[in-house]
């Protein structure tokens, strides 16, 4: 057998040992696997664990990916094979570690199949690509009992939390009873309650009935049945939960109503708001001069519990700032009064806020805490240590803000300005003497003559008489009341932006941090480590410091260039009234001299700005291209690294070989 036939037939031989090895530590070491990522988001969260320990009865995993569609559609559509690969993986380890008792289905489902008329059936989505292909990735949950749930599509956008949605879906598929969230609000967060004949009405007017914000149909369409309550009412009762937002110019009953069940133990939310920007006045009363509040409060109740906010007065943090921009043509500028919350923001030891990553928070207030015999106040969201309070002088600047004028109403302080907090342990009623509440009084006199029915007007008032409601005889020891200085974070405006296909995103971790308020509050805390996984960032740290540095040398520069122009035009105001001279001698060539000295002046300012701006970009650009060098040889490097290595070794052993032979 020559030397070229051994060649081949070793390669040969070694293609198949190789192949063979390969099939079989994928079946032999399947259930072997190591999640190097960051966030261990190939591994399961120890609520999900929890949750498929709880289950009782075995559920079947749809998961309905069009694969073959996918690879026929445009770039948008074939970049779901990657998410479709990362779901799949997931959804395997539902599988590998419930012990049995989930069992995946992975389908493709093709044109005109029974498959395609299932996927159809269960609600999923649908897109279509070609005459004949359809796109579908959604997955359906079924337990033998025959509640089905779905997720119609996997969105991108949801990828942070993936395992949330599937962990959420299957403690809804196996959890029968859904608890029961009453609604206490100024504003419509339920929607507008209307019939359906005003609704068509509405429509044939050009007018839509005021849909529900976008937090309340997730806690809909999850495992909550909710309810507006309204705000006016004596009692609360039938409910599990009670979300207060926007209390504003409640009446006494109401107030004492939510007293009654926070104290009785009734798990609550709370949502105040120094300024709601949410809160947009009528344009009618606009015009008439007439400018309703935009602020709402519950001190009446919250001050004896420890808990109280400042009067007109906003939290701030120059370092949390959001570059906002407020206008078509404008350039986005920090906004003292839009903060973004980040990692030392956050409690830490609280489960509601030890795994959030980003919450932003627009205009809230600021939260005092006081001492209180039997009540426990932690707080959950705050400023940096630099934060502090600010305020403005009228609404009119909120409604409009000019983030530089806003800016300049804060001064850094030295510890942080709390924005949110939990509240437990044995709370005090506010109305240890009761309410005294007027009640209408039923007519008895329906068999009456018709002339015994006939009465005066202080007949009439008479029927309007009052009641006195008396406080529970004993309150709870295991009150929980959250609350949040802050309105405008929930709502769509601010949590949510518009999505793929129509659908609703979300920003950040707004969502979050209420939705785990409500999971902890009311018992349930499996999903919580779950929900906090989602919207995991590595931020650019030599970057972000690089342009920090160069934002404050900027902003110095900006408060020289200000200070000499107002420092002109104060100048300028005092020659002019002091003048008594006509026009001309005003307009003087002293006056016009220092207009040019000081136009010059700002013109070589704003070029060291530019300089200044462009220094920050090159070193930015520089840092890239230095890493992105780094990334592309490293591999190579360490290849040669190895290679001179072992030639090293080699020649070295040759060299000993050939001395050895020689002695």
């Amino acid at each position: 057998m020559n030397r070229t036939l051994k060649a081949w037939l070793a390669v040969f031989f070694v293609l198949v040992i190789v192949f063979c090895a390969n099939t079989f530590m994928q079946r032999a070491l399947r259930g072997i696997k190591a999640d190097v990522t960051e966030r261990q988001i190939y591994t399961l969260s120890d609520g999900t664990k929890n949750i498929i320990d709880k289950l009782n009865q075995p559920i079947t995993l749809k998961l309905y990916y069009a694969e073959k569609a996918a690879m026929k559609g445009p770039d948008k559509i074939r970049f779901f094979n990657i998410y479709y690969d990362f779901v799949k993986s997931l959804l395997e380890e539902y599988e590998s570690v419930s012990d049995g008792m989930i069992n995946l289905e992975v389908i493709d489902p093709r044109p005109y199949s029974e498959a395609e008329t299932e996927a159809l059936a269960h609600g999923l989505k649908k897109f279509p690509i070609t005459e004949e292909e359809n796109f579908f990735f959604g997955l359906v949950v079924q337990t033998q009992f025959g509640v089905e749930k779905t997720i119609p599509f996997f969105s991108p956008e949801r990828q942070d939390f993936v395992e949330y949605d599937i962990s959420y879906l299957i403690d809804t598929a196996i959890t029968r009873e859904k608890k029961k969230i009453g609604v206490v609000s100024s504003l419509p967060v339920t929607g507008q309650d209307v019939s359906d004949y005003m609704a068509r009405m509405m429509r044939m007017q050009g007018q839509q009935p005021e849909p529900a914000w976008t937090f309340i149909n997730q806690l809909k369409e999850g495992n909550y049945n909710v309810e507006n309550i309204g705000t006016d009412v004596n009692k609360i009762e039938n409910v599990d939960i009670l979300m207060v937002i926007h209390p504003k110019d409640l009446p006494e009953s109401t107030l004492f109503a939510i007293d009654q069940f926070a104290v009785t133990g009734g798990r609550t939310i709370i949502c105040t708001d120094p300024h709601a920007f949410v809160d947009q006045p009528d344009r009618k009363k606009q015009m008439g001069g007439q400018m309703p509040s935009q602020s709402s409060s519950l001190n009446e109740l919250l001050a004896k519990w420890g808990v109280e906010m400042k009067e007109k007065k906003f939290a701030g943090d120059s370092s949390l700032a959001i570059d906002t921009p407020l206008g078509p043509n404008q350039r986005a500028a920090p906004l003292i009064g839009y903060l973004g919350l980040k990692d030392e923001c956050f409690n830490e030891d609280h489960p509601i806020s030890s795994s959030l990553n980003d919450v932003r928070m627009l205009f809230a207030g600021a939260l005092k805490f006081s001492e209180k015999e039997g009540v426990n106040v932690e707080p959950l969201l705050s400023t940096t240590n630099r934060g502090n309070t600010w305020s403005v002088d009228n609404q009119f600047e909120l409604m409009r803000p000019n983030p530089e004028r806003l800016m300049q109403k804060f001064t850094p302080g030295d510890k942080p300005v709390d924005m949110a907090c939990i509240i437990t342990g044995k709370l005090e009623t506010n109305f240890p003497e009761g309410i005294e509440v007027e009640v209408e009084t039923e007519d008895d006199e329906q068999d009456a003559p018709e002339a015994e029915k006939q009465s005066s007007e202080e007949d009439a008032e008479e029927q309007t008489k009052t009641k006195h409601l008396d406080p529970a005889a004993e309150t709870s020891e295991d009150c929980a009341v959250v609350v949040f200085s802050d309105v405008d974070f929930i709502s769509d405006m601010v949590a949510y932006r518009d999505a793929f296909f129509g659908s609703k995103m979300e920003v950040a971790d707004n969502a979050s941090v209420l939705l785990n308020a409500i999971e902890h509050i009311s018992g349930s805390s499996d999903l919580l480590s779950i929900r906090s996984r989602g919207t995991h960032k590595r931020p650019f740290t030599v970057v972000e410091e690089i342009e920090q540095k160069a934002e404050e040398r900027t902003a110095e520069q900006e408060e020289k260039i200000k200070a000499e122009i107002s420092g002109f035009e104060k100048e300028l105001q005092e020659i002019i009234q002091n003048s008594k001279g006509d026009t001309d001698d005003v307009i003087g060539s002293s006056i016009m001299k220092k207009k040019k000295e000081l136009e010059l002046k700002i013109r070589k300012a704003k070029a060291r700005l530019q300089d200044v701006k462009r220094e920050r970009r090159e070193e930015i650009e520089a840092l890239g291209n230095k890493l992105r060098n780094i990334n592309m040889l490293l591999a190579p490097g360490v290849i040669l690294v190895i290679a001179i290595i072992l030639w090293l070794m080699r020649a070295t052993k040759r060299r000993n070989f050939v001395s050895n032979r020689r002695d």
